[in-house]
């Protein structure tokens, strides 16, 4: 057989640059093409020696070009679909040809790529396991507009970019390319050739699985078809997520919560029996997961994330994940996830200059480099970049179940100038500092969080003024549920470490959170930025002695759960662990081995038991009707009561603190009404660690005005302790 010629089927140019891997239109060339009436076949195969095509059991060998290693063309008659056999010494392989198939994204997908619109861009890039034309395999979509050339690189092609080139897409910038065979589990990266000649080799942006770290390439993980069994709890969230119902959130880092042997991270499906069961029983609503999206580098808890659309493999694969969600849901827990929409590290293989230039971020370091965490900034007026972002929010939602959205570090987002001197950034297209494209990007976010998926919840971790935050995006809020109070959470953990003697100098730090308290919709967080970089465990962080600094945190912990707001608490935190958290190992179990530790934990367990049954310690958490002071002003004996009242008919409930070591007897409190106050709560008990002071589990209220109020009563107040009083 006579070796065609470069001339017979391309121009000679065209076919050195497949053969170099430079060419970015392949399937013009390779696959089956018709001159005339009959059908040729153009295959590249730099590793093989001969190659021959079967179709309807005849052979067809594809003869070498002359002058163009690994390119093969030949005739194959009829139009009967063929498989490729190569030979290369003594071994023989067989292999569709990928060339041979047809696009995979319709013009719709196409369209809404384009305009940066898709809602579930999820299902239209990545790899997704699919038969298609009558096979199974793989289709590949990523999206990079400004790259000469993208390839799918793995085991299955010697990871050589110049096999498998991908289709462009049109002007969208996307490229696609079905491979047959490949399916779940498959290892790949996409081998980009950028804007200025450059090949760099890069994790999938919308891959659903990855390597363990510190392996970088993408998996294949097929996420369709998991059976959940959840409707129960499905129809019902958004009944239970509401602004007037409890919510209390267990705060988890899952590579530190529990170790097993030979230290090791507790796995998704160990934690859907461990962590739901000890989460259920401590009374908590809601679980919260540090960041779980696959990131590099575990010293960043999972806020350096690379893989958006994957569930870190540390813990197990997709569908355990899954598993953990849906156990939570079947033991009435709700499961959140902490999103890092606000930057992105600047590891080879994830986002940076993706295909050659800055394209999720800012090329211009004034807007697009985090100097804190040395980190790259999305370029949100992209539409396609907010799209990939917003799209992430409702996937998660969609294809994993989760309740609600934790968004990190919101204020990083909204300011132009966050963490950055005079000259250091750039202002707005009004001169101003706020970020208008990350505050549209976020209010995308929720508006369509809200609008697609029934019941969800979402919250920011905002540290500033930034007003209406969770306020409806119509009304020009960014359209969050709910708003990290770290005003709150600053102001008092700063009395708290303070000498009781000194507490009267700063008495209304814990006072002025009620001036704003209903501004928004607050969740009172105490979460694991409290207790990393030197600043102690809670417990270290309170003054005095052993006992005092218990007796200090539990009335701490009753002050917070009986306040206005919704609670967060950090592992570890609900039995008052020494030591601050540490990423490396898991938080401090053994401390439950001594009583004061056991103490507390029973005394948060309560706290929970007893929010969730007492509608008025939460119906009016964002209403100004639910609180009102009975004293506030006590300074000189560092004293606090107030009222919580819920809606109509419901008990009201009064709590009073006393924050030095000095036990307060026949303290004259005034009461809404007259009758018996049940003592609910007492942080000063035994079983707490307390030392068992308190007013015999009840008081009676005479008729009499006294601080406002229409009733009064004597009471004993312990020693650093909150009481709790249900009519």
């Amino acid at each position: 057989m006579a070796s065609p010629t470069a001339q017979d089927f391309a121009d000679p140019i065209t076919l050195a640059h497949i053969c170099e891997g430079t060419y970015d239109d392949p399937f013009a060339v390779l696959g089956p093409h018709k001159i005339g009436r009959v059908r040729y076949v153009t295959y590249f195969d730099p590793g093989a020696e001969t190659i021959t095509a079967l179709a309807a059991g005849k052979e067809y060998p594809l003869a070498p070009v002359d002058g163009y290693k690994g390119l093969f063309h030949g005739k194959v008659s009829g139009a009967k679909p063929y498989v490729i056999r190569g030979k290369f010494g003594g071994d023989i392989w067989q292999v569709e040809d990928a060339y041979r198939f047809g696009p995979v994204l319709g013009d719709l997908d196409e369209y809404l790529l384009g305009e940066g619109s898709h809602r579930e861009l999820w299902k239209a890039l990545g790899a997704h396991v699919i038969e298609h034309e009558g096979v199974k395999g793989t289709h590949f979509a990523v999206w990079a507009p400004n790259a000469r050339r993208v390839s799918v690189v793995g085991d299955f092609n010697a990871w050589d970019g110049r096999r498998h080139v991908m289709r462009r897409r049109g002007a969208t910038g996307v490229w696609e390319i079905f491979m047959p065979d490949l399916g779940d589990g498959t290892i790949y990266k996409y081998e980009i050739l950028g804007a200025y000649g450059e090949a760099a080799l890069k994790a999938d942006p919308v891959g659903f699985g990855a390597q363990h770290p510190p392996e970088t390439a993408s998996v294949v993980r097929d996420i369709s078809g998991y059976g959940w069994s959840d409707d129960a709890w499905m129809s019902t969230r958004e009944a239970v997520q509401k602004r007037d119902k409890p919510i209390s959130i267990y705060e988890v880092q899952l590579g530190s919560w529990r170790r097993k042997e030979g230290g090791r991270p507790i796995s998704y499906k160990e934690a859907a029996v461990e962590l739901v069961n000890y989460a259920k029983d401590m009374g908590f609503t809601h679980i919260e997961l540090m960041p779980v999206s696959e990131y590099p580098y575990d010293g960043s808890w999972g806020y350096q994330p690379v893989g958006m659309f994957a569930p870190t493999i540390r813990f197990g694969p997709p569908h355990e994940f899954r598993d953990l969600v849906e156990s939570a849901h079947e033991a009435g827990l709700g499961i959140l996830l902490d999103w890092v929409p606000g930057h992105f590290p600047t590891d080879s293989h994830g986002l940076a200059k993706f295909d050659g230039t800055a394209l999720y971020e800012h090329a211009d370091p004034r807007e697009g480099f985090h100097q804190d965490w040395n980190t790259l900034i999305y370029n949100y007026g992209r539409h396609e970049v907010s799209n990939y972002l917003t799209s992430n929010a409702l996937y998660w939602f969609k294809e994993y179940h989760i309740d609600g959205l934790r968004v990190d570090a919101v204020a990083s987002m909204i300011y132009r100038d966050y963490s950055r001197k005079d000259g250091e950034w750039i202002p707005n297209s009004r001169g101003g500092r706020e970020n208008f494209e990350a505050i549209g990007m976020l209010q995308t976010m929720n508006t369509l969080v809200y609008g697609e998926v029934e019941g969800a919840m979402t919250a920011a971790e905002e540290s500033t003024a930034f007003a209406g935050v969770s306020a409806p995006v119509d009304t020009g809020g960014l359209g969050f549920g709910f708003k990290w109070n770290m005003g709150w959470m600053n102001d008092t953990l700063d009395y708290m470490s303070r000498e009781p003697v000194h507490r009267k100098y700063h008495h209304h730090q814990m006072t002025f959170g009620l001036h704003y308290a209903f501004s928004e919709n607050f969740i009172l967080p105490i979460s694991h930025d409290e207790v990393v970089h030197g600043k102690g465990s809670m417990l270290t962080k309170m003054p005095g002695n052993e006992w005092e600094k218990f007796a200090n945190l539990r009335a701490y912990y009753g002050f917070m759960w009986a306040h206005p707001g919704k609670k967060l608490l950090f592992m570890g935190q609900e039995f008052g662990q020494w030591h601050e958290w540490n990423y490396e190992s898991e938080i401090d179990w053994a401390c439950l081995g001594y009583h004061m530790h056991s103490g507390v934990q029973n005394l948060v367990r309560d706290l929970n038991h007893l929010y969730t049954s007492t509608p008025s310690l939460y119906e009016k958490d964002c209403e100004e009707d639910g609180f009102q002071w009975i004293e506030a002003n006590d300074s000189e004996n560092s004293i606090y009561a107030w009222v919580r009242r819920g809606g109509a008919g419901q008990p009201e409930v009064v709590v009073v603190c006393n924050f030095t070591p000095v036990e307060r007897t026949g303290y004259k409190l005034g009461l809404p009404s007259t009758g018996t106050w049940i003592e609910a709560l007492n942080t000063d008990a035994e079983i707490y660690g307390g030392g068992g002071r308190g007013n015999m589990g009840k008081i009676i209220a005479e008729d009499g005005s006294w601080q406002g109020q229409g009733a009064f009563a004597t009471l004993t107040l312990p020693p650093l302790s909150t009481l709790i009083f249900v009519k």
